[in-house]
């Protein structure tokens, strides 16, 4: 591929327990292998631990007693440059697990789960040198739910969110789009300026990268929290909705000597990054489940994920020898509607057969999506599995499968494909 057309500083970031790479932007495609396999779908029926992370006021839905659910997930991600280099990240592992505690019409419990995120690896960069990028949320999350009769259900949760990132990019320092010097907003100056002595023409990278799967050079740390809501009319149809508010996270960043500032190739003086307001998106969401037979239910939710007011810029600030000096890298993301449908049919008294699919538009635009970041997946189709292996114990699986889709970045005219497959697997103790 011509690495120097591929020089658009564009960057989309997310989450992480462990690094998830997800698909709905950045924004795992559903979380928990009942609700995944069903087309994420997950505001009107029990679907276990994983409603910490969907509605969880259908924590109350379930069977009175304890609950303890140990959880992995598999992401397996195929992104190239099309007639260039094939991205070397290609197989990711995120853990999750969660307890809860319903006694008569509450319920409490805690739980750790990966948000969504996303990351590349490539061989050469611009300057010959390897070029990546991972980027995560995480979530420690304690809900408490009450069931205010036998038809509402109320919950919210807090949630303490961390954020972890890496990155080796290289780029050409010039007064061109995207060049490093158009995105500078404060220069360096000082003994910073004189070490760095950039000019037209030079090729500039950032390093800050601890080269792991489950952490980050730069780390922030910050709260969160949801509230929702359901809503029992008869035995046959539910409804649901929940808010998730966006996030409230110090900026990301390494420690004093965390970073380097490479210009052609030579490292300047070591320096710390700041990443500068990093959050995560609001979201809203509205449910509904079925239940037509005894067998056979339909769900079906719609969700509104609020990108357009988190990925507008991306900011960071290099400081080293007492000065520093900020760039802003556009983003420009659109919110993003996602449809999400699903079945469950019960086989027999132990197995439980379920499929699904979403469907979304792409928030990234053509002008700023970048080969590093491209979270530019829409459609999703899923199945699934549960088994109940006794009254206390279950395991239930899930496999997602997100087509291949390509964008051209408008502005070098580069195109990058991406397609996705991934499992998760759960096991479920009741006591």
């Amino acid at each position: 591929m011509n690495i120097k057309r591929m020089s658009a500083m564009v960057l989309a970031f997310g989450g992480m327990a462990g690094h998830a790479y997800a698909t709905n932007g950045m924004n795992v495609e559903g979380f928990g292998p009942i609700a995944a396999s069903m087309g994420g779908a997950s505001m009107a029926y029990d679907n276990g631990a994983a409603a910490m992370m969907n509605n969880p006021a259908t924590l109350g839905l379930g069977a009175e007693g304890d609950n303890v659910s140990l959880m992995i997930g598999y992401l397996g991600p195929d992104v190239k440059v099309v007639g260039g280099q094939s991205s070397g990240g290609d197989a990711y592992y995120m853990p999750a697990a969660g307890w809860t505690r319903k006694r008569g019409d509450l319920t409490y419990g805690v739980g750790m789960f990966a948000q969504g995120g996303m990351g590349t690896e490539y061989a050469m960069g611009l300057d010959g040198l390897p070029e990546r990028s991972e980027l995560g949320v995480g979530r420690l999350i304690a809900p408490l739910v009450y069931n205010v009769d036998s038809k509402l259900t109320i919950g919210g949760s807090v949630d303490f969110v961390w954020a972890m990132l890496d990155l080796k990019m290289a780029m050409p320092f010039g007064d061109g789009t995207y060049g490093m010097s158009s995105l500078i907003t404060v220069p360096p100056s000082g003994a910073l300026g004189g070490a760095l002595a950039l000019g037209s023409g030079d090729i500039v990278r950032i390093n800050y990268s601890d080269d792991s799967d489950y952490s980050g050079k730069a780390k922030g740390y910050g709260f969160a929290g949801k509230i929702g809501f359901t809503y029992k009319f008869n035995d046959m149809v539910s409804v649901g909705g929940t808010y998730h508010s966006k996030t409230s996270l110090g900026d990301l960043e390494t420690g004093s000597a965390g970073a380097q500032f490479l210009v052609n190739g030579v490292p300047s003086v070591s320096g710390k990054i700041t990443v500068r307001d990093f959050q995560w998106p609001e979201t809203y969401g509205l449910g509904v489940a079925v239940q037509a037979s005894p067998e056979l239910m339909v769900v079906a939710d719609w969700k509104r994920i609020n990108w357009r007011d988190v990925m507008k810029n991306f900011t960071m600030t290099y400081s080293a020898m007492g000065d520093s000096m900020t760039f802003a890298l556009p983003q420009n993301w659109e919110n993003q509607d996602v449809l999400q449908l699903g079945l469950a049919y019960k086989a027999t008294a132990a197995l439980t057969l379920r499929t699904g699919a979403s469907f979304s538009g792409n928030p990234v635009p053509d002008s700023t999506m970048h080969y590093l970041f491209p979270a530019i997946e829409k459609n999703h189709y899923m199945a699934g599995v549960g088994y109940a292996i006794n009254d206390s114990t279950s395991v239930d699986f899930s496999l997602q499968h997100a087509p291949k889709v390509e964008q051209t970045n408008s502005t070098f005219g580069y195109t990058v494909s991406h397609s996705q497959t991934s499992w998760q697997l759960l096991y479920s103790k009741h006591f």
